[in-house]
C-alpha cells in the first residue's frame, strides 16, 4: 500500500511531500531513500512496490527545491539559505516520524547520485541510528574542486544573485555526462540503457529544470561537510556501494572506488563496492534492475 505524507521542512516555510510503501503484512524492515538531483521521490514507485511485497516498508521525501516540496516552480532547483542543513534535517525528520512508528524495525538509508552526497553526510551525524548505508551512484570529488567550484558559485551569484540558473554551471557539472554514449538518442541518455525510462524523464517537467546558483553551492557545500567529517562515521555501520560500471557520475568505476577506499582508509569495518556491468547512472531503472533490487533486499536481509 502506498501513502503521501507531508510535514513542515526545517526552513520554516515549506511543506516536505513525503511517500511510502508499505508491506501487506509484518514489516521487516525499513529503507529510506533520498532521491537524486532534479528528481523526485515518486520514481522510485516500482522499486518501493517491489521492496514492500518483500516486507520492507520503503519511505522516501522530495527534497527542498523538488518535486512537491516548493512553494512555487520558481523554487524548483532552490535549497535557500542553509539549504543544505535544511536538507538534511528534513531527511532526519522523516527518519524520526517513520521509526517512532516502527521503533524495533531495522532501519536503512539509500541515497543516489546527489542523494548519495546526502547520505554520505547524513551518516556523519546519525549513522548509529542505522542498520545499514547504500551509497548508489555516487561519486569523488575532491576538496580542492570543491573549494574552486564554490568560489565560482560565489562570484557568478556576486553578478547575478544566487537564484540565478547558471549555463556554466550546469555545464561544468552535468554537462560531460552523456559523452561517453555518443552519438546519443537524447541528451539524457547517460541515465540508463532502458529507452523508455529515458524518454519518460525527458517529457517530465519534475525532471527537466536548471539548479540555481544556490542549489549547486549548497551542494558542494555537503560533500565538502561529509568528506571532512568521513571520521565520524561509525567503524561498525554496513556500507555498500552499488554503481553501474558506465556511470559518468562515478568516473565509470574509478571514482566510486576512490570514494570506497576512503571509507576503508576510515577504518569503517563492513564496505562492499558492487560496479553493474554496462550499467549507467540509475541502476534502478537499467534493464537489469529485478537483478539490482534483489542483491540490496539480500544485503539489508544479510545486514540484520
Amino acid at each position: 500500500m502506498k501513502t503521501n505524507l507531508s510535514y513542515p521542512s526545517s526552513d520554516g516555510v515549506t511543506m516536505i511531500h513525503a511517500e511510502m510503501w508499505m508491506p501487506d503484512g509484518k514489516v521487516q524492515a525499513i529503507l529510506q531513500i533520498a532521491h537524486g538531483m532534479v528528481e523526485f521521490i515518486d520514481r522510485y514507485d516500482r522499486f518501493g512496490t517491489y521492496c514492500a511485497k518483500q516486507g520492507i516498508l520503503v519511505c522516501g521525501n522530495d527534497h527542498l527545491g523538488h518535486g512537491q516540496s516548493i512553494t512555487g516552480k520558481a523554487r524548483l532547483g532552490y535549497f535557500g539559505e542553509n539549504g543544505n542543513e535544511h536538507v538534511i534535517t528534513d531527511l532526519h525528520t522523516l527518519y524520526e516520524k517513520i521509526h517512532k512508528m516502527y521503533p524495533n524495525v531495522p532501519y536503512f538509508l539509500l541515497g543516489h547520485s546527489m542523494g548519495s552526497f546526502l547520505a554520505r553526510q547524513y551518516i556523519t551525524r546519525y549513522g548509529a541510528d542505522l542498520s545499514g548505508v547504500i551509497l548508489m551512484g555516487t561519486g569523488y570529488q575532491s576538496q580542492t574542486s570543491l573549494k574552486m567550484a564554490r568560489f565560482l558559485c560565489e562570484k557568478i551569484a556576486d553578478q547575478k544573485g544566487w537564484m540565478y540558473r547558471s549555463p556554466l554551471l550546469t555545464k561544468m557539472t552535468l554537462g560531460s555526462n552523456n559523452k561517453h554514449f555518443e552519438p546519443a538518442r537524447t541528451p539524457s541518455d547517460w541515465l540508463t540503457k532502458d529507452t523508455q525510462i529515458v524518454d519518460t524523464y525527458v517529457h517530465e517537467p519534475l525532471d527537466n529544470f536548471q539548479f540555481t546558483t544556490n542549489a549547486f553551492d549548497e551542494m558542494f557545500k555537503g560533500i565538502q561537510d561529509a568528506d571532512t567529517h568521513i571520521d565520524q562515521i561509525p567503524k561498525d555501520l554496513p556500507v555498500l556501494f552499488a554503481s553501474g560500471a558506465d556511470d559518468p557520475v562515478g568516473d565509470f568505476g574509478k571514482g566510486v572506488q576512490k570514494v570506497y577506499h576512503l571509507f576503508v582508509d576510515a577504518q569503517i569495518k563492513n564496505v562492499e563496492c558492487k560496479l553493474y556491468e554496462n550499467d549507467r547512472h540509475e541502476i534502478l531503472n537499467e534493464l537489469n534492475y529485478k537483478q539490482v533490487y534483489d542483491d540490496l533486499i539480500a544485503w539489508m536481509q544479510e545486514a540484520y
